[in-house]
C-alpha cells in the first residue's frame, strides 16, 4: 500500500535536495514523477523547485484552488508510468489539499512525498504542515544546525541589515536574504514565546 510522508525541517536542511534527489531515483528505474510546487514562488521561473546546491527542475503549480487529487488523476490518465509524487513547500497547503493527498495514496495506491516547514517566522505552525503532522503515515525530520552549533528547528525572518523580524504577513517569499534558520534558544531571544503565554484560570 502507498503511504504520504511529510519531510519537514527548518530552513536550509537540504529539503528541495532530497526532493529532487528522490525523483532521479524513480526516474533511474525507469519510473516517472509528478512534482508539485507552490505557484506564488516565482524566484526561479514559474514552478521550478530549486536546490541551493544548483540543481533543479520544472513542477506543475499548485495554489490554494488546486485539486491535487485530480491533477494526479488526470496525468496518471495520461502517463501510467508515474509512480511517485513529490510536493515542494508543502507547508502551504490547505487542510482540504491534505485530504486530496491521503485520496492519492489510498485510492490510486501513488505514493505522495511532501516536503515542508513545521513553522513561520513567528513559531506558528502552518496549516499544511499541521495536518501532514497529523495525518502522514511517515513522518522524517531533516536536520540543520544554528550558528552556534545546536540543530535548528525555528526559521527566523531578518531584514536587510539581519535583524529578527517580529511581525508581518504568515508568507513571505524569501532565501538567505530574509530567513536564518536557529536553535530554539536563539529563536527566543527575538520571539520569547514563553513570556507572552496566556493563563486560564
Amino acid at each position: 500500500m502507498a503511504k504520504l510522508y511529510f519531510y519537514y525541517s527548518a530552513m536550509n536542511a537540504g529539503k528541495s535536495t532530497t526532493l529532487l534527489q528522490s525523483s532521479y531515483n524513480y526516474n533511474e528505474r525507469g519510473m516517472d514523477t509528478l512534482l508539485f510546487a507552490p505557484a506564488l514562488d516565482t524566484r526561479f521561473g514559474e514552478a521550478t523547485i530549486y536546490s541551493r546546491i544548483g540543481i533543479q527542475k520544472k513542477a506543475t503549480p499548485y495554489s490554494a484552488e488546486t485539486d491535487l487529487f485530480a491533477e494526479a488523476e488526470t496525468s496518471l490518465e495520461r502517463n501510467p508510468r508515474i509512480r511517485c509524487i513529490l510536493v515542494d513547500e508543502a507547508q502551504f497547503l490547505s487542510k482540504a489539499q491534505v485530504q486530496q493527498l491521503l485520496g492519492i495514496v489510498t485510492e490510486l495506491d501513488i505514493a505522495v512525498l511532501s516536503y515542508g516547514l513545521r513553522s513561520d517566522f513567528l513559531g506558528e505552525p502552518f496549516e499544511g504542515s499541521s495536518y501532514l503532522l497529523a495525518w502522514a503515515h511517515e513522518i522524517v525530520e531533516l536536520k540543520t544546525i544554528c550558528h552556534c552549533g545546536k540543530k535548528a528547528i525555528m526559521n527566523m525572518r531578518i531584514d536587510t541589515d539581519g535583524n529578527p523580524v517580529t511581525s508581518g504577513n504568515q508568507v513571505q517569499i524569501g532565501g538567505n536574504d530574509s530567513y536564518v534558520s536557529v536553535c530554539m534558544n536563539h529563536f527566543l531571544e527575538a520571539i520569547p514565546l514563553h513570556k507572552t503565554r496566556s493563563i486560564s484560570s
